[in-house]
């Protein structure tokens, strides 16, 4: 049977340098208009019966080369369970072998959310009782910003994600933040605080199998400064929103590809920086290291200096533009090695309930924000 390597679909990326037998050599494709890549997620067919070798050469030459050493490809071959595969990472090349049972195989950085994905998120929630939907804006290929509000308290938060739409895990957390912000668990909060939701702030990048940036090939998460329409109407009409009721605490959802650790990083060097500020957003994580065993706070970035944020970062510029306690979440591409998964690696469900957790903890200590 021949094999056909395909990614024309949502979400989809890869190219096919050549086929020699059961040798397949490839490479990422860039993000339109940009020097990103390393999201990949493609299928095979014509697999039953083959021992596969896989290669992409040019993952040494991808945005963060750092994050390959110890990172395992997911595989699927029903696009619903993701496991983890052995793979290597040498010489610039990641490699890894596929002897699969089925004619049928995908192969993807991380557990893919796609745009159809989406879409049935967002139907399922906009039906749920209490849950206001609204579009507020349109990106350049024409697709809806989507926008939820849940709950009637005074204190305005805010949870937006995917403003890099190669970290699908990012909307797999706000799949898991949905659905427990829907039910009864969330009235504590919902008494207490209004939430605003944009579950996915990059959905052409989603759909064109980007790793960092949009259809223009600008990364969303250096705009919050000076959006525009004609490069970033995504940030334009959120943070227009976000003028509009104000923010107390926010949450920004992320992926990083070369910790093996779920961490958050912060405001430390904005203007209006003190003490005070800081220290709802440390002991935000804290509480949330106590209660999960998903979450730490050991491993992280490095904190910028004082006066030296960069304020085109939303995290920064929430901070200093609403006094907001501000937080980025980072998952890895690889494993939380504090608490491993040897099958799955960190994962899609992992995130939901990592969604869970931190609005869990955030109603415990929504009173201090």
């Amino acid at each position: 049977m021949s094999l056909h390597i395909d990614a024309g679909f949502d979400g989809g990326n890869i190219r096919v340098l050549s086929v020699d037998g059961d040798r397949v050599e490839l490479e990422i494709v860039r993000d339109h208009q940009s020097d990103f890549f390393q999201w990949f997620f493609f299928r095979v067919a014509g697999a039953r019966g083959r021992s596969l070798t896989f290669r992409i050469l040019n993952a040494g030459q991808s945005a963060y080369p750092m994050g390959w050493p110890d990172y395992r490809v997911r595989a699927s071959v029903d696009r619903a369970t993701w496991r983890m595969t052995d793979t290597r990472y040498t010489d610039g090349v990641l490699e890894w072998q596929w002897q699969g049972d089925g004619d049928l195989a995908w192969f993807a950085y991380f557990a893919p959310y796609t745009m159809e994905m989406h879409h049935a998120l967002v139907a399922r929630t906009a039906l749920r009782s209490g849950v206001t939907h609204r579009q507020l804006g349109t990106t350049l290929d024409g697709q809806s910003i989507d926008y939820f509000r849940i709950g009637s308290g005074a204190k305005q938060v805010w949870l937006y994600g995917r403003q890099h739409p190669g970290e699908s895990m990012t909307e797999w957390w706000m799949d898991g933040a949905l659905e427990w912000l829907t039910s009864d668990a969330a009235t504590g909060l919902l008494d207490k605080a209004t939430v605003h939701v944009v579950p996915n702030m990059n959905p052409d990048g989603t759909r064109r199998g980007h790793l960092r940036t949009n259809a223009a090939g600008v990364n969303l998460n250096r705009e919050w400064n000076a959006p525009s329409a004609e490069r970033s109407p995504e940030v334009l009409c959120v943070r227009d929103e976000m003028d509009r009721t104000g923010v107390h605490f926010a949450i920004d959802v992320h992926g990083d590809e070369a910790i093996p650790a779920n961490f958050i990083a912060g405001y430390e060097g904005i203007p209006s920086w003190s003490e005070d500020h800081g220290a709802k957003f440390y002991a935000f994580g804290d509480r949330l290291a106590a209660h999960t065993p998903d979450f730490q706070v050991g491993r992280g970035y490095e904190k910028a200096s004082a006066g030296n944020a960069n304020l085109s970062m939303s995290t920064n510029q929430l901070a200093e533009r609403f006094g907001a306690v501000s937080v980025t979440l980072e998952m890895p591409f690889k494993d939380h090695y504090p608490n491993p998964d040897p099958e799955f690696g960190w994962s899609a469900e992992r995130s939901r309930r990592l969604g869970v957790s931190c609005l869990e903890v955030l109603a415990e200590m929504i009173d201090d924000i």
